[in-house]
C-alpha cells in the first residue's frame, strides 16, 4: 500500500494572514509560504483525529489544533512569556511522551508545544 511520508503543508483560514504570518514567524521561527519553505527536523509526529465532542482543543467549535515539536520547552516558555504571550502549563499533561504547553495565536487559535520525552533534559 501506498503512504504518505509527512506532512506538506498546513493551510488554514485567517481573518488577517499577513498579520497571523508575521505572528508565527516572529514567536515560532516558522516562516511564511510567501518568504520560504519551512524545512522541519525529522523527529515524531503524531496524526490523532479526536472524539468530536473533545474539550482539549477549548473552544467547542475549534476544528484543530498544531502540535510544535519544541528542543527545550523551558527556554521556548521564557521566550514567549518575555514577548506578553500566555503560556499554560498542566501537570497532568507531561507523560511518557514528554512535556507540553499551550499558547494561542493573534486569531485565538490553540497551539500545543511539545518537548518529547527523548529531548528532555535531566533534573538539575
Amino acid at each position: 500500500m501506498s503512504k504518505v511520508s509527512g506532512i506538506g503543508g498546513l493551510f488554514f483560514r485567517a481573518r488577517d494572514p499577513k498579520a497571523l504570518a508575521a505572528w508565527y514567524e516572529r514567536h515560532l521561527g516558522i516562516s511564511d509560504l510567501h518568504k520560504a519553505v519551512w524545512h522541519q527536523e525529522a523527529g515524531d509526529t503524531i496524526f490523532g483525529p479526536f472524539s468530536h465532542d473533545t474539550n482539549y482543543f477549548g473552544r467547542p467549535e475549534q476544528q484543530w489544533m498544531i502540535n510544535f515539536r519544541v528542543e527545550d520547552l523551558d527556554t521556548m516558555i521564557a521566550d514567549l512569556k518575555a514577548s506578553g504571550i500566555t503560556v499554560e502549563t498542566r501537570v497532568e499533561w507531561d507523560s511518557e511522551v514528554g512535556r507540553f504547553a499551550r499558547i494561542h495565536d493573534l486569531e485565538g487559535n490553540p497551539i500545543e508545544l511539545w518537548e518529547p520525552a527523548a529531548q528532555k533534559r535531566p533534573e538539575a
